[in-house]
């Protein structure tokens, strides 16, 4: 597998979301898109990360680019936390890690010496034309939305 860098173009996609909806790489055809990987709904972190992309939903709109928030976890648990935290952002499901493995953020993490597979944090700008524009690893939630907008409006 070749690892994601800037210039390649983004490996396609085909996920289920939230609300019973597909998400393909390809059906963003023309648009920008952000990919925000995130570890497991509803915790603190996520849940930061995804309010702070959905309060900035129409202004990345405004700069044509699409949000997908993306994790491991089941569709159900994905509409779970949209609908409790009042998400305005697509969640997209992959619990066959497929597209986790080709972004290459389904990766061996430690807690307490024990060693498991997770997502990493990771968030990834693809331009118009279906290329890596910008690679964020080891995401700050802090302030990353804004970030992200800034980078998108200025491709």
């Amino acid at each position: 597998m070749t690892p994601l860098t800037v210039g390649i173009p983004a490996p396609d996609f085909q996920l289920p979301t939230d609300s019973g909806g597909t998400a393909t790489l390809s059906g963003f055809k023309g648009r920008k898109v952000v990919l925000f990987f995130f570890p497991k709904a509803d915790t603190s972190g996520c849940t930061v990360e995804a309010k702070d992309f959905s309060a900035l939903k129409e202004a990345f709109a405004g700069a044509s680019t699409e949000i997908l928030g993306v994790s491991a976890d089941s569709v159900a648990k994905q509409d779970k936390f949209k609908s409790k935290h009042g998400l305005g952002v697509a969640l997209a499901s992959d619990e066959t890690k497929a597209m986790l493995e080709a972004y290459g953020v389904w990766v061996e993490k430690s807690m307490y010496g024990r060693k498991y597979m997770g997502v990493d944090r990771v968030t990834v700008l693809i331009d118009r034309d279906g290329r890596v524009a910008r690679i964020w690893p080891k995401v700050k939630i802090e302030g990353h939305a804004a970030e992200v907008l800034a980078h998108a409006k200025a491709l």
